[in-house]
């Protein structure tokens, strides 16, 4: 069994914020791979998310940022199964920087399952005649528009968007991480985007 100073496993710990015994365990399969290690803790985050994806989420908080300078605000619902962790600073934290990056980006909806249906049959449309003036071979068409709407959802959905601290991750790992940490299930519910002129 590989030894793990103390003090590599603070440093995991103060990356991943995930408790001291999950850094220990990560890193000693690891053996003592710091990069393996957060991989690790990000897999058992992803698994944790799906295992209580379908526990009731009634309780959470809302929560309201406005941009300095005052012309962009957003507010925000994300819901939880305990008030307990609606109550946690890991959670406000979490609420103000998924603020922050909707005044940044500007998604439009929270996930891929929340796209106006119209819309998107109106994009795969638009896409498949762009590609077949190109000359594109028609049975590759449906596929390369499969891949361009992929592409859609990773602009306009919140979850899909890479997170505007951290570009190696997108919000939904992010999401999934703190699921991991506290948990229990949460969920981005809805926000709203307020921008003076637009």
């Amino acid at each position: 069994m590989t030894k793990v100073s103390l003090d590599l496993i603070q440093k995991l710990r103060d990356i991943s914020g995930v408790g001291m015994m999950d850094c220990k365990k990560a890193l000693i399969e690891a053996d003592g791979d710091m990069d393996k290690a957060i991989e690790l803790l990000r897999k058992k985050g992803a698994a944790v998310a799906e295992k209580r994806s379908g526990n009731a989420t009634a309780e959470g908080l809302v929560h309201a940022y406005i941009h300095p300078g005052a012309q962009i605000g957003v507010m925000l619902e994300i819901n939880c199964e305990t008030d307990f962790v609606a109550r946690t600073a890991d959670i406000k934290q979490f609420a103000q920087d998924i603020c922050m990056h909707i005044a940044a980006l500007k998604p439009l909806y929270v996930s891929a399952a929340q796209v106006d249906a119209v819309y998107l049959e109106k994009e795969r449309k638009f896409f498949k005649e762009q590609l077949l003036e190109q000359g594109k071979p028609e049975k590759m068409v449906d596929q390369i528009v499969d891949g361009k709407i992929q592409k859609l959802y990773a602009d306009i959905c919140l979850v899909d968007q890479k997170f505007v601290k951290n570009d190696q991750i997108t919000v939904g790992d992010l999401l999934k991480d703190l699921i991991a940490k506290m948990g229990e299930s949460i969920k981005i519910t809805r926000f709203a985007r307020f921008e003076i002129g637009a």
